[in-house]
């Protein structure tokens, strides 16, 4: 579990295939403070997406990325030297700075725009339909492993799905988001709150469906 508080920015020192048909990785970051204190097992949020801890040298750590992380993340696009957002996983007595994050990436997005202002920036997101409906005006969303309040999103049934954040100075400073070129593909990860709320409500209306065919003398 993460709050999306990114606690340094680290770079990339390798990338390589992994596994028997290389569709997998094995990414290796330096991060001396994530790094400080990490062990075999341990959980380290890149760039908003989990991964454990197999490896571990001087202010470095690797770990594998396996073919679901690759195809639902930015990850495989990763370069040497490229910078990412680095967070531990939260201890149970810390507090929740951000909001809950698992590191499970939902897909990704592009960036359409980003708007400079006096003390901050606006940056404008596409996303896909299927994500859409997560994403609320005020609610929380984790972007490459940022957590970030949305200030902004399209009209249900937009024919050009986004949302918009507005980034303070801090959070330019701190993470890859002050750097990102529009074009550029960022992980999403939507509030897990809402996926649990549309599961319970579907299957309820599945059950009570059901429970009215029986009623009605239907097959079930």
């Amino acid at each position: 579990m993460f709050t999306g508080i990114v606690e340094e920015l680290g770079k990339v020192i390798s990338i390589e295939p992994a596994g028997a048909n290389g569709e997998a990785a094995l990414l290796t970051v330096r991060g001396p403070l994530v790094s400080s204190d990490a062990a075999h097992g341990d959980s380290i949020c890149v760039n908003g997406v989990c991964l454990t801890v197999v490896d571990r040298g001087v202010d470095t750590f690797t770990a594998d990325v396996m073919k679901e992380s690759l195809d639902r993340s930015s990850l495989g696009d990763l370069t040497p030297d490229s910078p990412v957002n680095l967070e531990r996983a939260m201890p149970a007595h810390s507090r929740l700075g951000g909001h809950i994050v698992q590191g499970h990436v939902d897909g990704t997005a592009t960036l359409l725009s980003r708007n400079p202002g006096d003390n901050w920036d606006v940056l404008r997101f596409g996303m896909s339909p299927e994500l859409s409906p997560y994403v609320v005006e005020k609610g929380s969303i984790t972007v490459d492993g940022t957590s970030l309040t949305v200030s902004a999103v399209s009209a249900p049934g937009a024919e050009d799905e986004y949302f918009e954040v507005s980034l303070i100075p801090e959070t330019l400073r701190a993470t890859t988001l002050g750097g990102l070129a529009v074009g550029a593909t960022v992980n999403i990860e939507v509030d897990v709150i809402a996926k649990y709320v549309e599961r319970i409500t579907a299957v309820s209306l599945a059950r009570g469906q059901g429970q009215a065919r029986v009623q009605d003398g239907a097959p079930s």
